[in-house]
């Protein structure tokens, strides 16, 4: 099988999105690394661990350094947009529903 490339523009970077899992819940996680130089560029996703998140949905970090997440995930055709904005501290963390393509991405990471 092939592994599922997507790569996003995010800020000055073409980012290549990897798949993981939270290794305290088993929940997705999704980083963003220079397509280039395979640099760490940004983690999409915030793990809330006292806040209910389903099989195929993430909570996206959309502030500080990661403003313009959201929007670069759901024009990539990612994720929907958000189904809630929970409180978490001083932000609101959109949850977001994966898209087909986006649940690509796990593809080989949970073989």
């Amino acid at each position: 099988m092939t592994k599922t490339r997507i790569v996003v523009p995010f800020l000055r970077w073409a980012c290549l999105l990897v798949a993981g899992r939270y290794s305290n819940n088993g929940r997705r996680s999704i980083e963003l690394i220079d397509d280039g130089d395979g640099e760490p560029i940004a983690t999409a996703t915030i793990n809330l661990v006292n806040e209910y998140c389903g099989p195929d949905e993430v909570y996206i970090k959309d502030y500080s350094e990661n403003e313009g997440m959201l929007d670069t995930l759901v024009t990539a055709g990612v994720i929907e947009e958000p189904m809630e904005r929970v409180q978490s501290g001083f932000i609101k963390a959109p949850r977001c529903k994966l898209t087909a393509k986006g649940l690509s991405l796990w593809e080989e990471v949970d073989e």
